[in-house]
């Protein structure tokens, strides 16, 4: 199983990003894909998740409204779109599936900061 994120960065308040996750190593098209989120000191934390046929989402609470997850099969990638971030926002953001025991990624930087 590989995963591996990308698109965090710097962003001020108010601003957006879209994080990607290239996937391999499984049956994607099979499995939830989900981002999980870690801020500083604090636990991880389920930030949306979506079905293996890219219709049914979960998005958690602290970012209804602001995120959206999506997927593309064809290209085994998981995305996730991030609008009006806040500061509460920043964190180590994770691609990961529960595909034989889960897995994630190496997880990639969103900063939001004036």
């Amino acid at each position: 199983v590989q995963l591996v994120e990308s698109g965090g960065g710097l962003v001020q308040p108010g601003g957006s990003l879209r994080l990607s996750c290239a996937a391999s190593g499984f049956p994607f098209n099979r499995v939830v894909m989900s981002w999980l989120r870690q801020a500083p000191g604090k636990g991880l934390e389920l930030v949306a998740s979506v079905h293996s046929d890219g219709r049914s989402t979960f998005i958690g609470n602290s970012v209804r409204g602001r995120f959206t997850i999506s997927r593309d099969n064809a290209a085994s990638t998981v995305y996730l779109e991030m609008i009006d971030l806040k500061a509460e926002d920043t964190a180590l953001y994770y691609c990961a599936t529960d595909w034989r025991g889960g897995s994630r990624g190496q997880g990639t930087q969103v900063t939001v900061s004036a």
